[in-house]
């Protein structure tokens, strides 16, 4: 009986070392049942593990990180409401927030405590072009999408910008500035943003092509404001003491515009000189309503873009679809004409 059940035993062993041996006992290899078994059971659990990971996938919280340039631009704080608003409409999004104040360094190191913590995607408006190249190039490089927003970087080392063409806002400045305020010519001032961003560079550019048509507009000062009234209110002081003939001042935000204005009215000569911005927000504070009020002869609309860096967001990291390089904003020139109606288009009242 003993030799029998070892035999029994010897028996079911080889068999188990049959089957499953690839080639043992002389077999060719698994049996077809058994191979189909296995497979089929090799494909339920994936399936079940990639039904899980879905679910996973559905649930999970994505942070993105927001660092912003300043606050002290009105335009600024749009973008981040904007921003806000538009992730409230996604559940699965958390949106932590950054202001570097025009510093250079707090925003790298934003950027770089953004890396730290790992977030899903980054979203900033590089303060100037250069010294934040590094830091986004950095974190593009760790696998961190990053969509710049606005402002652009050296190079191409990141995932998307967003932003209208400056270079155009400023030609169309420039073309109406030479051919319908200062059709018979005139002398201009300039006041610009921080030197080294993207778009104050840009719209210097455009705006110079735009009046080269007439030689009769003449750019007799140019100093930087930092995109601020309240520096705009100290340079323009400046142009109007050693400037006795002023026919315009081009601002490249419209905080500055209204800065120079400010500057004037408090010299006398505000009637004298007309005065050209950028951004036009819709606020009671903003370009459209400097526009109606007759303090500024001209700005144009620029979006912030807000909105559409949360869409991106939400098509790169939940519905895995690639995201274009480049989304050029369409932006709107604000007169007097058109001031009204375009107030009301833009939500402003």
């Amino acid at each position: 009986m003993m030799k029998k059940g070892f035999k029994g035993m010897l028996g079911l062993g080889l068999a188990a070392v049959c089957a499953f041996g690839l080639t043992a006992c002389g077999g060719g290899g698994q049996s077809a049942s058994t191979t189909a078994a296995q497979s089929q059971e090799a494909k339920s659990e994936a399936g079940e593990s990639k039904s899980e990971a879905a679910g996973t996938e559905a649930k999970k919280e994505f942070v993105i990180g927001m660092s912003q340039c300043n606050l002290g631009e009105p335009w600024r704080v749009a973008m981040n409401d904007q921003i806000k608003m538009a992730a409230e409409k996604h559940p699965e999004f958390k949106v932590i927030y950054a202001d570097a104040a025009q510093d250079n360094s707090k925003q790298i190191a934003d950027i770089q405590n953004f890396i730290q913590q790992k977030v899903d995607l980054i979203i900033t408006s590089p303060n100037e072009a250069t010294p934040l190249t590094n830091v986004v190039k950095e974190a593009y490089e760790a696998g961190i999408p990053v969509i710049l927003l606005d402002r652009k970087i050296d190079g191409d080392t990141y995932t998307q910008f967003i932003g209208a063409d400056n270079v155009d806002m400023g030609r169309v400045a420039g073309e109406y500035v030479a051919n319908t305020l200062l059709k018979d010519g005139g002398k201009v001032c300039e006041i610009k943003g921080l030197e080294g961003t993207s778009g104050g560079i840009d719209r210097d550019k455009g705006f110079r092509e735009g009046i080269a048509s007439n030689p009769k507009v003449e750019i007799v000062a140019v100093n930087n404001a930092d995109w601020l009234r309240e520096k705009a209110i100290t340079v323009a002081e400046e142009m109007l003491q050693t400037n006795k003939e002023i026919d315009l001042f081009i601002a490249l935000n419209d905080p500055m515009a209204e800065g120079a204005y400010i500057a004037a009215k408090q010299a006398g000569r505000e009637k004298d000189i007309m005065f050209v911005g950028f951004d036009g927000l819709p606020t009671p504070d903003g370009g459209i309503k400097s526009v109606i009020d007759k303090r500024i002869s001209m700005t144009q609309v620029y979006p912030t873009g807000g909105a559409e860096a949360i869409q991106s967001a939400y098509e790169l990291l939940v519905e895995g679809k690639e995201l274009e390089k480049n989304i050029t904003l369409k932006s709107e020139v604000v007169v007097p004409e058109n001031a009204e109606e375009l107030l009301i288009k833009y939500g402003g009242k």
